[in-house]
């Protein structure tokens, strides 16, 4: 950014997005949103948003089992926690369920696997089509950044999803696809190898690269996945006694850093 920059920017706003002309239409990314888009699903037009093109209806389906397939209405998975004890704070509902969102993007499950996952893949199929051996960019991968994401569960050997994920992937003729073929080679190697199984989101990542989805529109994309498990939370924490989710006795911390002191 250089001084010219924000002069050219000042007073005004340059967009290919969209915009609403009050009181006359709504325009997005170049259709009229009532017009044109009134009879789209809400996250064909989400989808559309993240990446200016039109999915159809099957990449949408599957787009749609992504978000269904990881939505678990537990209070104790970390996000859902955050919204069970928002609601049980009596905080608001979009306060609960923005917080759940903003601790659903951890470092080593959650949302940062979909960006490192969908970015090793992108690596990965550029170097098998340069020649590179599967296996010799695994292990070269692994000694460098001492993990692939989308293998590996952090609480959990197996992932309960994969059987389901990989059921809907063949009846809609995906699981010949390349690189979901590649998934499922790099889970043998790592199975045979390491005894390391995958998990959901080398499946996810693997379909995000087939249709195309650049690192940043994927993480946009999977920023709602958690939230239809973190609603029910945060309701069913709203019906319960204010302070009761997970209520923790001072007793029951034990206590490790420094002594008690006195103060002069």
């Amino acid at each position: 950014m250089s001084l010219q920059d924000l002069e050219d920017a000042e007073n005004r706003h340059d967009t290919r997005v969209g915009a609403g002309f009050l009181s006359e239409r709504a325009v997005f990314r170049g259709r009229d949103l009532h017009h044109q888009l009134s009879d789209w699903s809400w996250l064909k037009l989400f989808v559309y948003g993240i990446t200016g093109r039109e999915f159809d209806d099957q990449a949408i389906a599957l787009l749609n089992y992504v978000w269904v397939s990881t939505s678990y209405p537990d209070a104790r998975i970390w996000p859902n926690q955050v919204a069970a004890l928002a609601g049980s704070m009596r905080s608001t509902g979009p306060l609960a369920l923005t917080a759940g969102m903003a601790m659903s993007e951890a470092s080593l499950f959650g949302g940062r696997p979909f960006v490192r996952g969908l970015d090793c893949f992108q690596r990965l199929s550029a170097a098998l089509a340069d020649g590179s051996a599967l296996e010799d960019w695994l292990e070269a991968e692994i000694t460098e950044n001492g993990t692939i994401f989308g293998y590996g569960r952090p609480i959990a050997r197996r992932d309960e999803r994969i059987p389901h994920m990989l059921v809907k992937l063949k009846t809609m003729g995906w699981e010949k696809r390349p690189t979901v073929v590649l998934a499922l080679r790099i889970w043998r190697y790592l199975e045979s190898t390491r005894g390391i199984e995958m998990n959901i989101a080398a499946l996810y990542c693997a379909i995000g690269a087939e249709l195309e989805f650049s690192v940043r529109e994927f993480q946009s994309f999977m920023t709602l996945c958690f939230s239809a498990g973190m609603a029910p939370c945060y309701h069913e924490a709203l019906e319960k006694p204010v302070g009761c989710f997970l209520p923790l006795r001072c007793a029951s911390v034990h206590y490790t850093g420094v002594s008690a002191r006195t103060w002069e």
